[in-house]
C-alpha cells in the first residue's frame, strides 16, 4: 500500500496567508439555513417535509487563483515564454508535468530574503546524493513552511533566483515548488535591495525565468519537512480554469511502503 503525505495547506479565511487585498473569503451556509434552497425546486414542498427541517451544507467562496496551495502557469510569470512564444495558461499545462518523481532541497538554513544560486542547488543535490532527471519535480523546503498562518509568514523564507531557476530548467525540470508565499524571495526583503540598487532585474527574477523556458511552480506547500529527499512521486494536477494564471491543487507526495518506513 502506498503512503500519502499531504503537501497542501487548508484553504481557510482569517489567516494572514496572503497580502490583505487578496485574502480568501468563505461564507458558510449550514443545513438549518438552506431548506428554502431545496424547497424552491419542488412546488408544494415545505421545510417541515425535510429530515430535521434541514437543507444542504454549501459554501460561497470569494477567491484569487493564487489563494491556498496552487500551481502557477507560465502565463502568470509573463505574457511570453520560451524566448517569445505565447505563454500557456493553467488549462494548457501538460498533465505529464504534474505527476513525476519528487526531490526535496532543504534550504531552511538560509536567512529570510536570501536568493538561492545555482551553486546552492548543486551543493544540496550533492549533499543528498541525487542526480536530477528531466521532469523531476523539485521542492524547496524553506523557513517559511513552519510559519504558515502566522503574521510573519509573508516575510519568511528564501527565494530562488533567476540563475538558479534557469539552471534547473536547463536540466529538464518543468515543475518546482516552495512552502513559501512566492518562489522568489519575499518582497519585503527584495524591496530593501531595490532601494539600494534600483536594479529592476531583481524584481520577481525567479518567476521571469519562464521567459527563457516555460515552467510551472507550486506555492504555499505544506509538510515538506516530513518528506525524504527523494524516492517518491508528486501529484499536483491543477483545477482547470480557462485562460487563468494559476489553478488550485491538492498536492500530494506518494511514497511506497518501504520509503515510508
Amino acid at each position: 500500500m502506498p503512503h500519502f503525505i499531504d503537501l497542501s495547506v487548508t484553504l481557510e479565511a482569517g489567516l494572514p496567508s496572503d497580502p490583505p487585498f487578496m485574502l480568501p473569503q468563505i461564507e458558510y451556509f449550514r443545513h438549518s439555513q438552506t431548506a428554502d434552497q431545496i424547497t424552491a425546486f419542488f412546488p408544494g414542498l415545505t421545510a417541515d417535509d425535510l429530515p430535521g427541517q434541514e437543507g444542504w451544507a454549501i459554501e460561497k467562496l470569494t477567491l484569487w487563483t493564487h489563494n491556498g496551495t496552487h500551481l502557477d502557469a507560465p502565463y502568470h510569470h509573463h505574457s511570453t515564454m520560451n524566448g517569445g512564444a505565447r505563454a500557456i495558461a493553467i488549462d494548457e499545462v501538460p498533465l505529464e508535468w504534474c505527476f513525476a518523481p519528487g526531490v526535496k532541497l532543504d534550504f531552511r538554513h538560509f536567512p529570510d530574503g536570501y536568493v538561492a544560486t545555482p551553486g546552492d542547488v548543486e551543493a544540496e543535490l550533492r549533499r543528498i546524493g541525487h542526480e536530477l532527471r528531466p521532469r523531476d519535480i523539485v521542492l524547496i523546503n524553506t523557513a517559511a513552511g513552519g510559519r504558515y498562518g502566522h503574521d510573519d509568514y509573508l516575510a519568511r523564507g528564501c527565494g530562488v533566483g533567476r540563475a538558479a531557476t534557469e539552471w534547473l530548467l536547463e536540466r529538464g525540470i518543468r515543475v518546482t515548488g516552495t512552502d513559501a508565499w512566492s518562489w522568489d524571495a519575499p518582497f519585503l526583503h527584495t524591496a530593501r535591495t531595490w532601494a539600494e540598487t534600483h536594479d529592476p532585474s531583481i524584481i520577481w527574477e525567479g518567476h521571469r525565468a519562464s521567459m527563457t523556458t516555460g515552467y510551472c511552480h507550486m506555492e504555499k506547500l505544506a509538510n515538506l519537512d516530513l518528506l525524504p529527499s527523494s524516492g517518491y512521486q508528486v501529484s499536483c494536477f491543477p483545477f482547470k480554469i480557462k485562460g487563468a494564471s494559476a489553478g488550485f491543487i491538492r498536492a500530494v507526495a506518494i511514497l511506497d511502503e518501504q520509503e515510508a518506513k
